[in-house]
């Protein structure tokens, strides 16, 4: 038994015995050891709290595990309140066999629907996954306030409970919400109409947030700012060359973070100096590869990515050998914000930077749509708000008559 304060020397309750074994194996995944100790001491005081309570591991089912997240809550726990952040610790148990497997839901009328919706977004309108989730998340709300008596009649949905279900939605989310939301239901509508589920197309019937499209300007990372942020990198340490590397793509490509955790080690091109990426909707481009951010790949290629048989470029760096998911790219600039104290940089605000720097050397709106990737040119129409020297060309002198000059 590893003494230690972080966790009792001696734990208590029918899962004693597993503790400092779970600590183990969280190290073998490629935990540090200050996080698998976090972990075990959270299973030593469910192992605590199953003795308390006169539970054995097989009466572990979802209400208990509710039931010990209440209890953390309750003692003012910060970390590991709910089902969800407990999930290695149960997985763990139900590998070794302690506790029951997790009950499936049994499917019902609304799955059935999302599973066709999901088919149909990914299928034919090619969106990307994140896009998908979040879909599907509104027609979730939207389908579950339809049944009735365990029934979902589809064909009995008429412009009053869509405009209902806005209304009551608007009461409990903020307008850039419920912006996503009457979005989705428009789509999930439409969905509805084309496969027969509704005898009309109700997706004009759903109301308008109020709200204008490209009204705000974008605001770019000045030098000063980018500088900060690739300083604050430690490119001694493999987290360092990681973050470095995946800074420059944004700052330098204006990649999204989706598109470099897609990036694959056959999407880069040494020799011709060139870059797949692989965007939102399936596109695929090819981009040059400029030699500062090609360096930087190759540094976390050869001194910072762990051995691993993945494909992914940008792999976890602690844990479980598995590539970086979307979420944690998003957080990589905000952190190099935090180590270089200067205000958050989200990374979308560094793919700004770059549309900025083609406008401020004489680039055209079409170069940044083409350097962006974007489908549409309309997308690229916001750039025109910061491009001075275009705009000052069409400024007209104020209409001024005769003795009009002086000074009220």
């Amino acid at each position: 038994m590893v003494v230690d304060a972080r966790y009792p020397l001696r734990p208590s309750g029918p899962l004693a015995e597993l503790v400092h074994p779970f600590r183990e194996e969280l190290i073998r995944q490629g935990f540090t050891a200050r996080t698998a100790q976090d972990h075990a001491y959270v299973l030593a005081h469910l192992s605590g709290w199953l003795g308390r309570e006169g539970l054995g591991p097989a009466e572990l089912g979802g209400k208990k595990i509710a039931a010990f997240a209440a209890a953390r809550r309750a003692r003012g726990y910060r970390r590991w309140r709910t089902a969800g952040s407990l999930r290695p610790m149960l997985e763990y148990l139900r590998g070794v066999g302690v506790i029951p497997a997790e009950a499936r839901r049994p499917a019902g009328p609304v799955d059935a629907v999302l599973g066709r919706y999901r088919r149909w977004l990914q299928r034919e309108r090619r969106l990307a996954e994140q896009t998908v989730e979040m879909r599907l998340h509104w027609a979730a709300r939207f389908l579950i306030a339809q049944v009735g008596g365990g029934r979902l009649e589809l064909d009995r949905i008429g412009p009053e409970a869509v405009t209902a279900f806005v209304l009551d939605m608007s009461s409990l989310y903020a307008v850039s919400s419920m912006k996503r939301l009457t979005s989705g239901l428009r789509s999930l509508l439409r969905f509805l109409f084309v496969c027969g589920d509704l005898d009309r197309d109700l997706s004009p019937m759903v109301p308008s947030v109020a709200g204008w499209q490209l009204s705000g300007i974008p605001r770019g990372v000045d030098d000063e700012a980018a500088t900060a942020l690739l300083g604050s990198c430690d490119r001694s340490t493999a987290v360092g060359r990681r973050d470095f590397a995946v800074l420059l793509l944004m700052a330098r490509l204006g990649m999204r973070a989706v598109e470099i955790a897609r990036l694959r080690l056959e999407d880069i091109d040494w020799r011709a100096g060139q870059l797949t990426v692989r965007g939102k909707g399936g596109r695929i481009d090819r981009m040059p590869l400029p030699c500062d951010v090609g360096a930087a790949l190759a540094d976390w290629l050869r001194h910072g990515r762990r051995a691993s048989a993945l494909r992914e470029v940008f792999v976890r760096t602690i844990g479980p050998d598995a590539p970086m998911k979307r979420q944690s790219i998003v957080m990589v600039p905000r952190c190099a914000s935090a180590r270089a104290g200067i205000p958050v940089v989200g990374a979308h605000r560094l793919r700004h930077r770059v549309a900025c720097r083609v406008l401020s050397g004489g680039g055209s709106l079409a170069e940044v749509a083409e350097l962006l990737r974007h489908n549409d040119h309309a997308s690229s129409a916001i750039y025109a708000k910061v491009d001075l020297p275009a705009l000052a060309t069409v400024v007209q002198p104020w209409p001024m008559g005769a003795g009009d000059d002086r000074v009220a």
